[in-house]
Parts: structure tokens; sequence; C-alpha cells
């Protein structure tokens, strides 16, 4: 891992970590789009953590830690983890992951939960090795209809 590599929570955003961001959409799934007002939203909202992985001072990797009280509990959630191709096999998306938890520790959530398809195996074992455990459930999804 680069010594020079440090993550943390965005917490506002440049036209250059914008440009970054946008560049890192498409790896992330192909049919996201950038939008800047709704990275803003993000950044501003109190149950969101944008974390953002940073080589020389540019972003090359993000996930989002999203916080929310149910009547059980505290709870998390993991999404849109994603590091730049040309960076990946650095032990950047671990950092960033390890950070996630201990955040989820530090807001003391009752749990934090994440998903993955399982074709994704070597993200699936890194996962597992920064603690998180296979569930036995079925992610279920309804997409509203787009006006």
């Amino acid at each position: 891992m680069a010594d020079d590599m440090a993550i943390g929570v965005l917490d506002h955003l440049t036209d250059v970590d914008a440009a970054a961001i946008q560049q890192l959409l498409p790896q992330l799934s192909s049919s996201a789009v950038f939008d800047s007002a709704r990275i803003e939203a993000i950044i501003q909202h109190p149950a969101a953590d944008l974390l953002v992985a940073r080589l020389s001072g540019d972003i090359v990797g993000m996930a989002t830690l999203v916080k929310f009280p149910l009547p059980t509990g505290l709870r998390g959630h993991v999404d849109d983890v994603v590091v730049d191709e040309a960076h990946r096999g650095q032990g950047i998306a671990r950092k960033l992951l390890d950070t996630i938890t201990q955040l989820a520790s530090a807001h003391q959530l009752r749990t934090l939960d994440l998903s993955s398809r399982p074709s994704r195996a070597a993200a699936i074992r890194l996962y597992e090795s920064v603690g998180f455990e296979r569930r036995d459930s079925l992610l279920m999804r309804f997409t509203p209809p787009q006006s």
C-alpha cells in the first residue's frame, strides 16, 4: 500500500474531485450517471458518509456508508465501493472497508450490511476478511417507474 494514501470522509466537492468521481462511476456500474448535485446531497446528508481514498491527493476509490434508525436499532449499509482499475490490488478497498467498519463502531451501529453479486468472488473474500459474514437471505429490489 502506498505511503501517501489517505482515507477520509468527503466534506466538500471540488471540480477535481467531481471529475475523479465521474471517472469512477462507470467502473462501478455501466448504468450509473454522474450528477454533481447528487454527490453534494450525499456530502450534506447527516445519514451518509462518502469516503474517498486519495493517492497523492487524487481520489482513486470511494465507498458510501449510510446510517439509519430502525425499530430494531441503528443500522448501516455500505454501497458503491469502487477503486480505480489502475490502482486495484494495492489494498485500497481494504483500507476503505476498514475505515467504514471503524466508523460503524464509532457510531454504535447494531449491524452493518453490504451486498455483492455471487460472481464477485475476490470482492466477497475481501469483505469476509474484514469481518463481514455471509447471511442466508435473499436480496430483493423494487425499482419504481422513472418519469
